[in-house]
């Protein structure tokens, strides 16, 4: 499998997305220096970011995300060891990487990039995002996904000719329940998982789900029965993993025959799949396929679609629907 990063990366987590509360150092002149060092990053004054981060980590030797700013700090400065020595000094404090701070390695070439993205840095990530998930998804990145997904749905059921009904779904990153919201009526049984635990508790407010789940959606596919639901819904949750293939091996594995698996996905114009300058990885559809094929579907429906936009443009993607 081919794994590049896109070379025209630039400010670290170009991205829509929010990052993380960060916790605090507990010293507050500490934390307020930090605050100063983030405003002088954000003003592309790195050279002064690097230095008041070197005073907050003076007085806090063990803030995990001061060494993050100085080391992306000093990776805008062109600084590469000096950069490398206090990421890696930063995960070494967060080995579960709720700072992200991989994917600032990946992009200055001291990781690959398909170990980039970690459950720590999405947990993290939407844990602080639920509050705000669904009003951010619809207003800002004009997120439409699950509506898109359930017309594609009820095409290919048409064409089928089968009813748009299913006994038993699983929602793969179902953060706050959108897509249970959009299939309503269309399902008798629905479960969940995603690795946020604050999103699952805003998913548990809707009452849709017959069950909620925490963990990586492939050990959650791991842990179902052989052949067990009727349909596989991932909507933009393959943003953030870079092999699909054991996805598409566990969902072949749950479904029963003639059983769907509907999925959008982000994309690019090459080959294989790259950690993108919005820090999300997009597949090549030729891979798509290829993955489709070894698992044993046949595919029912592979159609370009934007489910959302980044800084005001449309994201290139596909939705596909594979029938086992």
């Amino acid at each position: 499998m081919f794994l590049a990063i896109d070379s025209v990366l630039s400010l670290p987590h170009a991205s829509a997305m929010p990052l993380p509360t960060l916790r605090s150092s507990g010293d507050l002149l500490a934390d307020r220096r930090y605050e100063y060092a983030r405003a002088a990053f954000d003003e592309k004054d790195f050279e002064a970011a690097a230095d008041l981060a070197r005073q907050v980590l003076d007085l806090v030797p063990r803030f995990a995300a001061a060494h993050a700013l100085l080391g992306r700090a000093e990776a805008e400065r062109g600084k590469h060891e000096e950069a490398v020595g206090a990421l890696r000094q930063a995960l070494v404090i967060d080995p579960d990487d709720a700072l992200g701070v991989r994917l600032d390695l990946a992009r200055i070439g001291a990781l690959t990039p398909g170990e980039a993205i970690t459950e720590g840095y999405v947990q993290a990530l939407f844990d602080d995002y639920a509050p705000k998930f669904e009003r951010h998804l619809t207003e800002v990145l004009g997120y439409c996904g699950p509506e898109l997904i359930v017309d594609a749905l009820d095409r290919i059921c048409t064409e089928l000719a089968r009813p748009f009904s299913f006994a038993s779904a699983l929602d793969l990153g179902c953060g706050t329940g959108l897509m249970a919201k959009a299939l309503k009526g269309s399902y008798a049984t629905i479960e969940g998982v995603d690795l946020s635990a604050k999103m699952l508790e805003n998913a548990r407010k809707s009452q849709l789900y017959d069950g909620l789940h925490q963990g990586h959606l492939t050990d959650f596919l791991a842990s179902r029965r052989e052949g067990e639901a009727d349909l596989v819904v991932a909507a933009d949750v393959f943003i953030y993993l870079a092999a699909l293939d054991p996805v598409f091996s566990q969902v072949h594995r749950v479904l029963k025959g003639g059983g769907l698996f509907v999925f959008t996905v982000q994309t690019h114009a090459g080959e294989g799949v790259i950690l993108g300058q919005d820090s999300r990885y997009a597949h090549g559809r030729a891979e798509i396929e290829d993955f489709a094929e070894a698992a044993g579907f046949a595919i029912r429906l592979f159609e370009a679609a934007s489910i959302r936009e980044d800084r005001g443009q449309p994201v290139p993607g596909f939705l596909a629907i594979l029938e086992r």
